[in-house]
């Protein structure tokens, strides 16, 4: 067991924000690199998933451990607490009870008390369905916060569409691009005209008028390394003149992600 590794894995996500510092991946690694060497625990190495749900295993760095515990790499795994591994009580009781015992992995939540080679485990399960239960009731208050933005008339996008811009004065409200406002106008006067979707493309082109996608790279990064920057595709025209955020309207809630309600934590 000694030449294997102490794998330290320390995981946070984008809501772990809300519960102040203590939940840092800097203070997570610290209070696991003590707990390891105050321990006796040799040969350790670091798993990192930083801004990655506890509902979701498929971590990238997570998934590197599972492998390496896969190809026996591993003897020991350390986390700061049973949420740290998992918020799915289903998945995370399967990992600790299941899979970690058939590799001969011990697995300890430092704060939980939880060492699987001793035998206080008796309040692990429950801890484990009151994570899931966390990250469910968190789910629910953020996705009633963006329903009621929704229904308000505020857009919910974080990318307004080609032609507008992020207002400098409310963050909440789109305004006209001034760069790219006047190429939509231009789009929608040649549909009037009878210009098809075809040959507005072609003229724009001709023109030598950035496309949408190069048009936000550059703004974005300060260069275009996209292939053919000018060259506008006649979907690209018929995905403008189909829009209706194009007539002043605000579009929320057109897709649905059927989920099982579990939050970000």
């Amino acid at each position: 067991m000694t030449d294997k590794i102490t794998a330290l894995y320390c995981r946070l996500s984008n809501d772990d924000d809300l519960q102040g510092e203590s939940n840092s991946i800097t203070n997570q690694k610290a209070m696991l690199s003590k707990f390891a060497t105050d321990n006796g625990f040799r040969n350790i190495q670091f798993y990192v998933d930083d801004g990655y749900s506890g509902t979701n295993f498929d971590r990238p760095d997570f998934q590197r451990m599972v492998r390496d515990m896969e190809n026996g790499k591993i003897g020991i795994i350390i986390t700061k607490d049973l949420s740290r591994l998992g918020r799915d009580y289903l998945k995370t009781g399967e990992y600790i009870e299941i899979i970690f015992p058939d590799y001969d992995v011990r697995y300890i939540a430092v704060n939980d008390n939880v060492d699987t080679l001793k035998s206080e485990n008796e309040f692990m399960a429950f801890k484990n369905i009151f994570n899931d239960w966390f990250a469910r009731d968190t789910s629910k208050k953020i996705k009633a916060v963006f329903k009621a933005k929704g229904m308000s008339g505020k857009p919910l996008s974080t990318n307004p569409p080609y032609g507008y811009k992020k207002s400098e004065h409310d963050k909440n409200a789109w305004e006209p691009d001034e760069e790219t406002a006047p190429i939509v106008k231009k789009i929608f006067q040649l549909c009037i005209e009878g210009y098809g979707p075809t040959q507005i493309a072609k003229r724009l082109t001709a023109e030598n008028i950035l496309k949408p996608t190069a048009y936000n790279e550059l703004k974005t990064t300060g260069k275009v390394t996209c292939p053919k920057p000018y060259r506008w595709a006649q979907k690209t025209v018929v995905g403008i003149l189909e829009k209706y955020e194009y007539l002043g309207h605000t579009v929320n809630f057109k897709t649905h992600v059927k989920s099982r309600g579990m939050g970000d934590l």
